[in-house]
């Protein structure tokens, strides 16, 4: 283990970390530590070795490898989303542990700012940051599950008079993008449907949540019938009922919905339904590790680092 492995295993706070990790080099090793475990894993043919070549420019070593076994070079970041960056390592990791710890997210805007770059990288790098922060493989929910649906948009007060639309609040809304979400013992998992329609949501039910598992949900009509594959708790919302006989709520996953609106509102203040997906990612993400520290979160948002995401790709161009 190297140095800095031993000295930043944790790290007390935000200042903490940058005292630590204060050049790109210190933070190219802390990345090898935490995704290699320090030994060089070569990404283009998988092999594990201590003994890869390290290859130097100038008499100085700066991270790059040649392969042991196939001859290829490569470096820690190659197969990340930091591959490619012309930002440097050091400002790539200001901004996660920004962006992961900060419980309603960051502007691109205010990012910007802070690592004195433009906007529009700021806003790629948070792209970056969501697309890797997006669930992997399937999930099986079991036991108790809550199931909601929220929809997110514009209000019609703040709406100039000419521009103001009828059947704006509620599931009557047509200006609206609906989100989808399900809430199984404080992980929570989001969709962004086309609709909330019986024939939309009950196929992600059916694919997310074991058969006889407790199904909590409101009185929506797209909901019915499905006591026959669930046991099924229903929360009568229009009689002002906020829990059922059996005590069982939505209270949580309204809870997020209202966590979710209040960083988008406030925060990003407008965001377009093509890219609604990946701010829900966002929040899922910080609300399902809220139990783990800023640093671990940090940590494994390094790790999670593995997919490559290009501008094309984000903005939806070949």
């Amino acid at each position: 283990m190297s140095n800095v492995g031993k000295k930043i295993s944790a790290f007390k706070s935000f200042s903490h970390m940058l005292e630590v990790l204060d050049t790109d080099k210190t933070c190219r090793e802390f990345l090898e530590k935490v995704r290699w475990n320090g030994v060089p894993i070569c990404p283009h043919c998988g092999s594990i070795c201590k003994d890869h070549y390290k290859l130097k420019a100038k008499g100085e070593f700066k991270g790059l490898y040649k392969c042991k076994y196939c001859g290829e070079r490569f470096t820690v970041t190659v197969g990340t989303m930091f591959e490619g960056s012309h930002i440097s390592l050091r400002k790539w990791f200001i901004a996660i542990y920004i962006f992961s710890s900060h419980k309603k997210g960051i502007s691109s805007v205010q990012l910007s700012k802070d690592l004195g770059i433009t906007q529009k990288s700021a806003w790629f790098m948070l792209g970056r940051l969501r697309h890797c922060f997006q669930s992997k493989g399937n999930i099986k929910f079991t036991g108790v599950t809550q199931a909601d649906e929220t929809y997110v948009g514009g209000k019609n007060k703040n709406r100039h008079y000419n521009k103001k639309i009828k059947f704006s609040q509620g599931r009557s809304t047509k200006d609206k993008t609906p989100v989808f979400g399900l809430l199984n013992n404080g992980q929570v998992s989001t969709a962004v449907v086309p609709n909330t329609k019986a024939k939309t949501l009950k196929p992600i039910i059916s694919s997310m949540v074991e058969e006889g598992s407790i199904l909590v949900t409101d009185e929506y009509v797209a909901y019915y019938g499905l006591e026959t594959k669930y046991q099924r708790e229903i929360v009568h919302h229009n009689a002002n009922e906020y829990r059922t006989e059996r005590g069982f709520s939505t209270n949580g996953l309204e809870g997020f919905w209202s966590l979710l609106k209040r960083g988008i509102y406030g925060i990003y203040h407008q965001v377009s339904a093509k890219h609604l997906d990946k701010y829900c990612n966002e929040f899922v993400y910080r609300y399902n590790t809220r139990t783990e520290t800023d640093s671990e979160r940090f940590c494994q948002s390094l790790i999670n680092a593995e997919e490559r995401l290009t501008y094309k790709n984000l903005i939806g161009k070949a």
